[in-house]
């Protein structure tokens, strides 16, 4: 589309500025639901659509979902305040290894990568119903984190990987765990959100946004480009 009519502007995608407004309104009453939502970050970026719940939501079939329909790495993204209070390092900074220095990520300055962790009450801690377990503690954890002690709840290394916002979150960086902790915050939600790759089984490279898009079309889910959340929340 060219733009050259009367009417609200377009954006690349020839997507409305309104409809960009009410898909991101749909996606907070979705989370706040506990429905999953999808975002694409940008093409010049990672390129990458997640599959986001909020913490709270993720059930057992949840995270079967998460495996199966998306694929990547089941990460549950903190925002910084709650981080800072559980005394969750970067990883990069808590392990003292050659490897950990002189990254070029390519799309960010830094990985926001912290420990891995498993809830007390699982076993090996890699089940359905065990990440389940995990997750929806660090949710209910995130709510209040003054009256957690992390080290009593939950144990390292573990099967659920945590991420840490960055301080001003879509201020300072715009990677899915700013973007998925800001759209936490936007809906009156603790900041814990899930955050899972969509891979395409083909190719085994990311989704693309067509087939991301196409598929949140197939099951009814709210799909927003990164460059929106950044527009209205950042």
């Amino acid at each position: 589309m060219t733009g050259h009519h009367a009417g609200p502007q377009s954006n690349a995608d020839g997507e409305t500025a309104p409809a960009a407004a009410d898909a991101i309104d749909a996606a907070l009453e979705a989370l706040r639901a506990g429905e999953p939502i999808l975002v694409h970050d940008a093409a010049d970026r990672e390129g990458e659509t997640d599959l986001i719940y909020h913490a709270d939501a993720v059930t057992p079939d949840a995270v079967a979902r998460l495996r199966n329909d998306a694929g990547g790495l089941v990460c549950v993204a903190l925002g910084h305040d709650v981080a800072d209070a559980f005394e969750l390092p970067f990883y990069s900074e808590a392990v003292d290894h050659p490897a950990t220095g002189d990254h070029e990520l390519g799309y960010d300055e830094r990985s926001s990568f912290s420990l891995t962790v498993n809830h007390r009450d699982t076993y090996t801690g890699i089940t359905d119903v065990d990440r389940s377990t995990t997750i929806q503690a660090l949710g209910d954890a995130a709510t209040n984190p003054s009256e957690t002690v992390f080290s009593e709840a939950f144990r390292v290394p573990g099967h659920v990987h945590l991420l840490r916002a960055a301080p001003d979150l879509l201020a300072q960086r715009a990677g899915h765990t700013e973007l998925g902790v800001a759209l936490a915050d936007a809906a009156g939600l603790s900041p814990a959100v899930v955050v899972c790759e969509m891979l395409d089984d083909e190719t085994g490279e990311a989704l693309s946004p067509v087939d991301a898009r196409a598929y949140a079309t197939r099951h009814g889910l709210s799909y927003l480009e990164g460059r929106d959340i950044l527009e209205r929340l950042g």
